[in-house]
């Protein structure tokens, strides 16, 4: 069965989580520097862990509306789509994903250093995980 891969894509740095090949639980799985190299990082991923789906997090505000920060993840979803043809390139809201992750670490007394390190897979995992919950419930999907 065909794991989905999911991506929380910053500026500096883009998360990285993975499901089970049930399609049931995210785990973190990676931080890539969105600087450098990440495109062909992300195909050794995909490669290695027979991915079928990519669900990439959309920056949405609270208002449920979209902006310039939404835009710029589009262009990077037009990337992504060109490199991996074949492969299904979803959107996912990923509102307070970042700010679930923080917290959460914080509560499990994870230094700041050691946060910093590991925030934006934590934050792509709760966003699959969100995913692939709404997906086993039957619900649509963007």
């Amino acid at each position: 069965m065909k794991r989905v891969l999911g991506l929380d894509i910053g500026k500096v740095r883009i998360g990285v989580a993975l499901s089970d090949p049930l399609g049931t639980f995210a785990q973190g799985i990676a931080v890539l520097d969105a600087g450098r190299g990440w495109i062909s990082a992300l195909k050794d991923i995909v490669e290695a862990n027979s991915v079928g789906v990519i669900v990439v997090g959309m920056p949405v505000r609270t208002d449920g509306s979209r902006g310039p920060e939404s835009e710029w993840v589009e262009s990077i979803i037009g990337r992504i789509r060109r490199e991996f043809e074949g492969i299904e390139v979803l959107t996912w809201d990923e509102r307070f994903t970042t700010t679930v992750a923080v917290k959460s670490l914080i509560e499990g007394d994870v230094s700041r250093r050691r946060r910093k390190m590991v925030v934006d897979k934590v934050a792509a995992s709760i966003m699959l995980q969100g995913f692939l919950e709404n997906r086993r419930k039957g619900n649509g999907t963007s």
